[in-house]
């Protein structure tokens, strides 16, 4: 008899994907110029050139040797590289045995949750929050906690935080620059959490563990994006390649577990077990080479950048409402409506893709995904006024 649970997942829509397969099959019924899919993070800017050159060589090599496996955590070679890039960019004592290379940050927070928590532990999120944070902690046994942000800033409410954590929390995630908002949460917010969870750890007597997802991390507007590592020393840092190097489809990332922590080397055991029991060893290999290549590469954070503001400028004049965001590839545009879920389905009339935030554990918004063309985004102005207009008539 199949697992019920599992059944459930997979019949289970996902909001995102679902828009995204909808948006396929609309451009190849009206052709692709004639929709604007704002649906999925899904880079539009070229992976470095770096990024070709390094494969290319990779083919050149022994074919046997160059398809081989890694061992479970990674190639020793790669997890120093991505180790000592920490160290020089962020001044902490990373060290390779605290790396553990995986397919993505979605096998990184998996992992992660998995190593540190029990089950019928608690995991605290904070709202509006990426949606498959919670199948990842329902997975491990676990309960979601949810805790609204500070509104308008939409940082971590402190004192809500410290309300919700008790005797069964293990962990709390957090993301910035944040999925679907585009906060950057400030050094003063991180450091008020940072010292809430020490206090939380004398007091209930056990360990709480900051969960930082991470895959936006290269792409900001001027805010500083603080290394958690070096403000909370029980962090597990979960990364990916997919928005730095553009590389979504590849699935290349890690976990760092923080060398500061006073439990790290039992915490990357941990982290290494977590990956054998849910069946995440061995990342594929040609993309670690990849990743320790291009550990420092740039990201051409220009185009996101330009997007950003025709698209907010653009929205700003036809009198929508939205964040400001300070990093990630983003926008949280309010919705016209109470029920986003009604409002997304009344844009498609004009060929918008938005995603409605019920699925982010909030409602009343839509998130727009603009590492799109910038084409598209010029030519979407006319939807938009007209989705508003059909608001007003």
């Amino acid at each position: 008899m199949i697992n019920e649970t599992m059944y459930g997942l997979g019949d289970e829509p996902s909001v995102i994907r679902e828009l995204f397969a909808y948006g396929l099959a609309r451009k190849a019924e009206i052709g692709a110029e004639n929709v604007y899919d704002y649906s999925i993070g899904n880079p539009s800017v070229p992976a470095p050139a770096l990024v070709k050159e390094t494969l290319l060589e990779m083919l050149e090599t022994d074919p046997v040797a160059l398809h081989a496996y890694s061992p479970s955590a990674g190639l020793p070679d790669v997890r120093e590289a991505i180790a000592a890039s920490i160290r020089e960019r962020y001044g902490v004592p990373a060290t390779a045995g605290h790396v553990y290379m995986t397919a993505g940050a979605a096998a990184a927070i998996a992992i992660s949750i998995a190593a540190v928590s029990h089950r019928d532990d608690e995991v605290v999120v904070v709202s509006p929050y990426f949606p498959e944070y919670r199948t990842w902690i329902e997975a491990a046994g676990c309960t979601v906690v949810e805790v609204p942000a500070c509104q308008p800033s939409f940082q971590p409410d402190v004192e809500a935080l410290a309300a919700v954590i008790g005797p069964k929390t293990s962990a709390v995630i957090i993301n910035s620059p944040n999925n679907p908002v585009g906060a950057v949460y400030t050094r003063e917010s991180l450091e008020a959490l940072a010292a809430m969870l020490r206090e939380k750890e004398v007091e209930l007597d056990r360990p709480l563990y900051l969960i930082s997802d991470e895959p936006y991390r290269e792409i900001t507007y001027g805010a500083e994006v603080p290394y958690v590592p070096s403000i909370y020393g029980r962090t597990i840092v979960c990364y990916s390649y997919s928005k730095a190097l553009s590389l979504p489809g590849e699935r290349i990332g890690y976990v760092y577990v923080s060398d500061l922590a006073d439990d790290g080397d039992a915490v990357s055991v941990a982290i290494a077990g977590a990956g054998r029991a849910l069946g995440y060893v061995c990342a594929p290999v040609m993309l670690q080479r990849v990743a320790a290549r291009c550990v420092n590469e740039p990201s051409d954070v220009a185009a996101y950048a330009e997007n950003r503001r025709i698209l907010t400028e653009g929205l700003s004049a036809l009198g929508y409402e939205y964040v400001e965001p300070d990093g990630a590839f983003y926008l949280w545009v309010k919705a016209l409506e109470d029920d986003a879920n009604a409002f997304s389905e009344r844009a498609k009339q004009f060929e918008l893709l938005i995603v409605p935030s019920d699925s982010f554990g909030v409602g009343g918004w839509v998130r727009l995904s603009y590492c799109i063309a910038r084409d598209t985004i010029e030519r979407s102005m006319p939807a938009f006024a007209a989705l508003k207009a059909s608001y007003e008539g």
